[in-house]
C-alpha cells in the first residue's frame, strides 16, 4: 500500500496544474474546434436549437474571404521584417550589456526591460499621439530638420511599419534578458583561449559568442515568431486595422468577426487555421534545429 502511494504522490502534487491546464486550455480549445463546424452567433447561445452544423463551410468561406486572405499577407509582412527586427535588435544590445565596462550600460539593462512590463494599451495610446500627423513628436522633429511630415498611421505600408516600430521598442527587453542570461552562461575561459590564439573581437564574436549561443536564439526565434503570428494590440488600439485593411492581422480579423460581428464559428475556423500555421511552422523550426545539431555533431 506504502508504494502504492509513493508512486502516485507526484501526480497528486501535479494534479492542480494539470487540472488548470485542462479547464482553461484544452477544453477551450476542443470547445472551439467544435464551434467551427457550426454557425453559432448570439442568437444560438441564446436558444441551442438555433445552431446549425455546417461542416466545413465555415473553413472554405474564410479561405476564400479576401480580407482574411489579405490579413494573411500582413502578418506575414509583420513575421518577415520584426521577428528579424527583434534578434538582431535584442542580441545587439545584450552584447553591448554584457561586455561594455562602462557602468551607463548596466543603467541601459533597466531601460530596455521597461517597455515591456508596461500596459501595452496605454503604450499603444501614447504612440498614436506621437505618430499624429499634425501635432505628433515625430513630425514635429522632422519640422526641425525642414523634412516633410510622414503619414504614419495613414499610408498602408508606412502604417505597418509604424507598427512594427512599436512593438519591436516593447519586445526587445524580454528577450535581451535571455540573450543576457545566456551570454553569463558562457565560461570566460572560452574567450581567453580565443584570445590566446590570437583570435580579435570580431572572432571571438563568431566563433565562441554565437555558436554557444544557438539554443537561446533559437528559443527567441520561436517564441518571437509564434508572438508576432498573434500580433493583434498594436494594430486593434492604433490602427483598427486600417487604412483600408492594411494592418489588419490574422488576430485581429478573428476578434472582428467573433466579438464584434458575433460569427462564432466562423472566427473559430480563422482561429483554427492560425492555431495550424503556428504548429507547422513551429514544427519546420524543430527540425531544422535538430538537422543543424545533427550536423554539429
Amino acid at each position: 500500500m506504502r508504494r502504492f502511494f509513493d508512486q502516485r504522490t507526484p501526480y497528486i502534487f501535479i494534479s492542480p496544474a494539470l487540472l488548470l491546464l485542462l479547464l482553461f486550455s484544452l477544453f477551450p480549445i476542443v470547445i472551439a474546434f467544435v464551434i467551427s463546424f457550426t454557425d453559432i452567433n448570439l442568437v444560438g447561445l441564446a436558444d441551442w436549437s438555433k445552431i446549425n452544423f455546417v461542416g466545413f463551410e465555415n473553413y472554405k468561406n474564410v479561405l476564400a474571404d479576401p480580407i482574411f486572405l489579405k490579413s494573411i499577407g500582413n502578418t506575414l509582412f509583420y513575421v518577415i521584417i520584426g521577428v528579424p527586427l527583434v534578434i538582431i535588435c535584442s542580441l545587439g544590445i545584450a552584447l553591448m550589456i554584457n561586455f561594455s565596462q562602462a557602468k551607463i550600460f548596466q543603467f541601459f539593462r533597466l531601460i530596455f526591460y521597461t517597455p515591456s512590463i508596461t500596459n501595452v494599451v496605454a503604450v499603444a495610446v501614447v504612440w498614436s499621439y506621437l505618430y499624429n500627423p499634425q501635432f505628433g513628436l515625430f513630425n514635429y522633429l522632422l519640422s526641425l530638420l525642414d523634412l516633410p511630415p510622414v503619414p504614419w498611421l495613414q499610408d498602408p505600408t508606412i502604417a505597418k511599419l509604424s507598427l512594427i516600430l512599436l512593438a519591436l521598442w516593447r519586445a526587445i527587453g524580454v528577450n535581451m534578458i535571455i540573450f543576457l542570461a545566456a551570454l553569463q552562461g558562457i565560461p570566460r575561459e572560452y574567450y581567453e583561449a580565443a584570445q590566446l590564439d590570437g583570435a580579435n573581437r570580431w572572432k571571438q564574436l563568431t566563433n565562441v559568442t554565437v555558436p554557444l549561443l544557438r539554443f537561446a536564439i533559437f528559443f527567441v526565434t520561436v517564441t518571437t515568431m509564434i508572438g508576432w503570428l498573434q500580433f493583434f494590440e498594436e494594430p486593434f488600439v492604433m490602427t483598427q486595422g486600417g487604412p483600408l485593411d492594411s494592418t489588419t492581422s490574422v488576430a485581429l480579423f478573428i476578434y472582428r468577426n467573433g466579438f464584434q460581428l458575433s460569427k462564432f464559428g466562423y472566427a473559430a475556423a480563422g482561429s483554427f487555421i492560425l492555431f495550424i500555421a503556428i504548429i507547422i511552422i513551429t514544427i519546420v523550426q524543430f527540425k531544422i534545429q535538430n538537422r543543424h545539431d545533427d550536423t554539429q555533431m
